[in-house]
């Protein structure tokens, strides 16, 4: 407790010091030099005195904040809370510390202290308190964002052979399940029949068993369950189902342990199967692909599906390899083609491809989060040295240049630290869901709706024969509109060739850092 305070002390010693010289250049700048009088001087103690206390009460009050907070609430709504809870505790700070000056400076009584109280007093000590607290909340916002991203990247490699693991799970409850079914009905036809069908059950759910925990199994494996799968099909619809295995197909080739199983049932629950319109299925190969085939005779009701069988076909394919198991549908024909593989895949190799895509991923990120960086760092060069001008030529005593080149110069930093991957107080970041973004427009949105007409207000009382506010407004609101084309990923000024030749710098950097 006592060394935060101290750590405050001096820290809002330093702040002092820049406040008051940046306050001290807007008043005294066009004479060309500054006396340090006596006068200066007692500005200069009473600066340190203000922004000290300021900075005391605002730190414990963003750690009594996280305290009691424990990342229950939404960060930008935190963000929020603590920026309007700044604005508030300055101000009674400041009030505070002004009867102070004027009852130990002056001698004067709380009633007269009241009636001289005027609310301009209190507008540049409040803006200057507000760009502060903003930064320090924007600070605190920008720091747990990224350790929460942090925490997600030791999970990577272990979710691949999580994910992996759970997908080849399901196989044997999946073909138990359908299994049964079948010989429910057949029991129900053939009783002879299903005793044959059970028996053939047993060695086929052998090899579900055995061939489950591979990653891989051989062609000529799979197609030979396949065959013994249906010889169990044909004991039920007979000369109802026609089934052709090409001879062209490179036997040695590899392909997910139950993948023919699975798409043989997918097939058969899915379609009409009769002697007039039986279902034909052929399986052959076709470039590096072997392919499934049905014809295409959907029932007129489908009982509900959970769906596995397809999906987790491709979700474990997506866990092997880059190439997709792609899915043909026509009005005649049914097609799933499997990507043949060369040889078997370690789990080592399985979270090299995971985290592969995850480097895609957060490259293609990268790309969106640069055209957005380089839009507000293009509208800050153009717009604020006009402002600077126009702020120059019909000065009115009222630094509110201060509000755009500061309030929107933070906004950029913080915008080019995370873009650029740059983060002094913690490790390396990671993907940033689009959902977060959304977020943080959306508070970004409700700032500038809430501040700018704070800052009409303080012209209209500071000021009224110069409109300067319209300036924050503009230069406030070209930053927010390049924040809503980043979110919605809207860049008319960047050709695809350069995203492109980006996307492959940001690869390149990140199979440097594996």
């Amino acid at each position: 407790m006592i060394l935060n305070v101290i750590k405050d002390i001096v820290r809002g010693f330093l702040v002092g010091i820049v406040v008051f010289v940046i306050i001290t250049i807007i008043y005294y700048g066009n004479e060309g030099q500054v006396s340090f009088n006596e006068i200066l001087w007692s500005r200069l103690i009473l600066s340190l005195i203000y922004t000290i206390v300021l900075f005391i009460a605002n730190a414990s009050f963003f750690r009594w904040i996280r305290r009691q907070n424990k990342f229950k609430i939404n960060p930008n709504t935190l963000f929020f809370i603590t920026s309007l809870g700044a604005v508030l505790l300055s101000y009674a700070c400041l009030v505070v510390l002004n009867f102070g000056v004027q009852y130990f400076v002056n001698g004067a009584t709380i009633r007269e202290f009241l009636i001289q109280d005027r609310m301009e007093y209190y507008v540049i000590p409040l803006a200057v308190s507000f760009l502060v607290g903003v930064a320090f909340s924007g600070f605190h916002l920008y720091r747990s964002k990224q350790e929460s991203k942090f925490k997600q990247q030791k999970f990577i490699a272990g979710e691949a052979t999580a994910q992996f693991d759970a997908l080849k799970s399901q196989l044997d409850p999946h073909f138990l399940f359908n299994s049964l079914n079948v010989l429910n009905s057949l029991i129900e036809e053939n009783p002879e029949a299903a005793q044959k069908f059970t028996t053939l059950l047993s060695k086929v759910y052998r090899y579900v068993l055995e061939q489950k925990s591979k990653e891989l199994v051989s062609v000529e494996e799979e197609l030979n369950f396949a065959k013994t799968y249906m010889t169990l099909v044909r004991m039920r619809f007979e000369n109802s189902i026609v089934f052709e295995i090409a001879q062209d197909i490179n036997f040695q080739a590899k392909v997910v342990p139950c993948s023919l199983q699975l798409l043989l049932e997918n097939a058969i629950k899915h379609n009409q199967i009769t002697q007039e319109s039986p279902l034909v299925v052929k399986i052959f190969q076709k470039g590096q692909y072997l392919v499934v085939t049905n014809n295409n005779q959907p029932k007129a009701v489908i009982k509900h599906s959970i769906g596995v069988g397809l999906v987790n076909i491709k979700q474990r394919y997506a866990l092997l390899t880059a190439r997709d198991v792609e899915v043909e549908k026509s009005v005649s024909n049914f097609s799933v083609k499997l990507p043949l593989l060369t040889k078997r895949v370690k789990m080592e190799q399985i979270q090299e491809i995971y985290i592969d895509k995850k480097r895609y991923a957060i490259a293609k990120k990268k790309i969106e989060d640069l055209k957005g960086f380089y839009g507000n760092l293009t509208s800050y060069i153009f717009v604020i040295p006009f402002l600077v001008w126009v702020y120059y030529t019909t000065y009115t005593g009222f630094p509110w240049i201060v509000f755009p080149v500061v309030g929107w110069g933070i906004g950029l930093i913080m915008h080019g630290l995370e873009v650029f991957n740059y983060h002094p107080f913690i490790s390396k970041d990671t993907d940033r869901e689009k959902a977060k973004k959304l977020k943080g427009f959306y508070a970004n949105l409700t700032a500038y709706l809430l501040v700018i007409p704070f800052l009409a207000w303080i012209n209209h009382i500071t000021s009224p024969d110069f409109t300067w506010v319209i300036f924050p407004i503009i230069g406030w609101g070209i930053g927010l509109a390049v924040h809503g084309m980043e979110v919605y990923n809207y860049h008319p000024f960047l050709g695809k060739d350069w995203e492109d030749k980006k996307m492959k710098e940001f690869m390149d950097k990140e199979n440097q850092n594996k």
